[in-house]
């Protein structure tokens, strides 16, 4: 839940507290604020220019030294790329470390720190190619990283996850979970060629996918709502990513498969109600929104009926959202009711995320 200084003028004007108590509360709660580094939720009710200019400015350094590498880049050699990379990586930690000690450039800070870690996978292929040792074939140029799965991107990607866990430890930023949870999600895809060949069909690589994927939701979910900031979203996102991703690859032409897919992201949808999380309502949602998209396209393809059972089925669902809305906290109770209190007791209650 975000709140306002107008929330706090109006708790005021209901008498709820003082007319004098409601000023000090917002710059005392303000500053407190200014003091922590805000997670994706945390940082909604500060979404302003300067927080835009940040994020952007970050990515725009992220993308330029990864996603828009230039062919070009390759006339460094390895050495060339990797001495550019490190000292790109130890200029912004040394500027990120300064920022970080003072509340005001917090986020600054640790965008800085944020951006070394996303070196880590330019560095380490630098390194790569000058040694000419590579954890599988050499897997060919670094603009073809976020193009290609390949097993050689493997060391790479470890890389970057101890590199981005180190920085966590000394700096607790929650955007640092990004680059981790990202490369995760590429290992997802790059770990089936390397542990059982490059000649792998998509079932397979799905497979191995999804299993990468649902470690990354069950990490998110031990640590989700352990600090007062969010740490778990970006593992969320792109677990759901590797998930859901895996789980495509994997139906095949099989329509048990493609039925079982389709229940699958309906639980997405029942998980996001018990964690409070919409990241899971969106993949959950866009799931079976493809299984049905299967259905009228395939199976249905001729039939005059499928579109007036889904505008049923549609109608449907918002009939039974409305009954919930008028009797959201019985329900709930009874949904919690047959939840085992293993379960229960990890369930983040304490306050809505993203």
């Amino acid at each position: 839940m975000d709140l306002g200084e107008d929330d706090l003028e109006w708790a005021a004007k209901q008498g709820l507290i003082g007319a004098e108590q409601a000023a000090p509360l917002w710059r005392a709660l303000s500053a407190r604020a200014a003091g922590r580094a805000p997670g994706p939720s945390a940082t909604a009710s500060r979404f302003d220019m300067v927080h835009v200019a940040y994020y952007f400015g970050a990515l725009i350094v992220i993308g330029a030294m990864g996603f828009f590498m230039s062919l070009g880049w390759e006339a460094f050699g390895g050495g060339g790329i990797f001495a550019i990379a490190a000292a790109y990586a130890l200029v912004f930690v040394f500027a990120g470390r300064a920022l970080w000690r003072k509340a005001e450039t917090k986020i600054p800070g640790g965008l800085l720190i944020t951006m070394a870690v996303c070196m880590t996978p330019l560095a380490m292929y630098g390194l790569e190619r000058l040694t000419g040792i590579w954890p599988d074939s050499d897997p060919g140029r670094y603009r073809d990283f976020h193009e290609l799965v390949r097993g050689g991107w493997i060391w790479m990607e470890l890389e970057t996850i101890l590199a981005g866990l180190l920085a966590l430890k000394f700096v607790r930023f929650p955007f640092l979970t990004a680059p981790i949870a990202f490369v995760l999600w590429y290992m997802s895809m790059d770990l089936a060629p390397l542990l059982f060949g490059a000649n792998l069909e998509w079932s397979e690589r799905g497979m191995v996918s999804a299993g990468v994927g649902a470690v990354m939701l069950a990490v998110g979910w031990l640590i989700d709502r352990r600090t007062d900031e969010d740490y778990a979203f970006w593992i969320y996102l792109f677990g759901l990513m590797a998930f859901s991703g895996g789980l495509a690859s994997m139906h095949s032409g099989s329509q048990l498969m493609r039925f079982a897919f389709c229940l699958v992201h309906l639980g997405l949808i029942v998980v996001a109600v018990l964690l409070e999380r919409r990241t899971f309502l969106i993949f959950g949602a866009l799931g079976v929104f493809g299984y049905l998209s299967y259905l009228s396209w395939d199976v249905f393809a001729d039939s005059v009926a499928f579109p007036f059972a889904l505008s049923f089925l549609g109608i449907l669902i918002l009939f039974v959202a409305v009954k919930y809305a008028k009797n959201r906290d019985a329900v709930d109770r009874r949904l919690l009711a047959i939840v085992p209190e293993a379960v229960k007791s990890r369930l983040p209650r304490a306050r809505a995320r993203g």
